[in-house]
């Protein structure tokens, strides 16, 4: 079964390097999506796969990298539309 989720990570998640690694564990997981930081200090991302792939990077985005301090993560989720080709570091 194949979802999507938007999520909005909340916390100390900037310069902690939790865009890339985000994108490592999205890689390894084949989901498809991206990921980027938002000016007001929030992560932004969105995930596509295989149901068990993204649940499992939405927990990743729950505690984050080492030196990430992760107070709140919002996902909403939504129908799985291929809109993605791969995953991506977006920069605002």
């Amino acid at each position: 079964m194949m979802i999507r989720a938007h999520v909005w990570v909340s916390g100390f998640v900037q310069g902690v390097f939790f865009r890339y690694e985000t994108r490592a564990e999205a890689t390894r997981l084949k989901l498809n999506g991206w990921v980027k930081n938002l000016r007001d200090g929030r992560v932004e991302a969105v995930f596509e796969g295989e149901k068990e792939a993204v649940e499992k990077i939405v927990e990743f985005c729950k505690r984050g990298p080492p030196g990430a301090e992760v107070s709140s993560v919002e996902v909403k989720w939504e129908e799985w539309n291929g809109e993605y080709k791969d995953f991506r570091i977006v920069h605002y």
